[in-house]
């Protein structure tokens, strides 16, 4: 098979919204779109009824997904909280498992949790935040600021999104506002 041979672009980004143009993709992500990822359940189901809030939006500059691409795109990850937790993307493997990413941070705050079998790693992100997605690790992002959390993300385009392990198992950590401050707490209990 003969890979697609593409010419050459470029593309602009505004730094403070996020926005890529031109966007061939452009996903908004509400609450409604990660019915039970948060820990508290009334907390959810209160905001839903109220409102189904924007938790994330993507904009993407799609390329074919053949090996040695690569996918381009912005996120920008609103303030706020379900309950006591802090909005966050859902989180995702990648369906080739051996695909790496890189974010940039652009603007706001927040933390990158990632984690791979029962390992866990979490990042502090901020302004200028080069973050190194190893293979093989899930990762999620979480905006502990006030203002939209916005990064680029490159990852190879054949990588894929496996969001259902994430759906199905969760992370081994949530990041929960305590005393006003962003606190990590186990999602898992102890054994006895």
């Amino acid at each position: 098979m003969k890979p697609t041979l593409m010419d050459p672009f470029s593309l602009t980004l505004d730094i403070t919204s996020g926005q890529l143009k031109p966007a061939t993709s452009h996903v908004q992500r509400r609450l409604s779109h990660m019915r039970g990822m948060y820990g508290d359940a009334v907390a959810e189901q209160t905001l839903l009824e109220q409102d189904d809030p924007l938790i994330y939006e993507v904009f993407q500059y799609d390329v074919p997904n053949d090996n040695g691409q690569l996918l381009v795109c912005t996120t920008v990850l609103y303030p706020g909280q379900v309950g006591n937790e802090y909005y966050m993307t859902k989180g995702h493997y990648h369906v080739k498992a051996d695909a790496a990413e890189v974010y940039l941070v652009l603007s706001g705050c927040g933390k990158l949790l990632m984690q791979v079998d029962d390992r866990f790693s979490v990042l502090d992100i901020g302004p200028g935040t080069v973050a190194y997605v190893p293979p093989y690790w899930a990762h999620r992002t979480v905006n502990t600021g006030r203002t939209p959390c916005v990064f680029l993300a490159v990852y190879p385009a054949d990588a894929g999104h496996d969001y259902g392990r994430i759906e199905r198992d969760g992370f081994l950590q949530r990041v929960v506002a305590h005393a006003g401050e962003p606190r990590l707490i186990s999602t898992h209990k102890q054994a006895s």
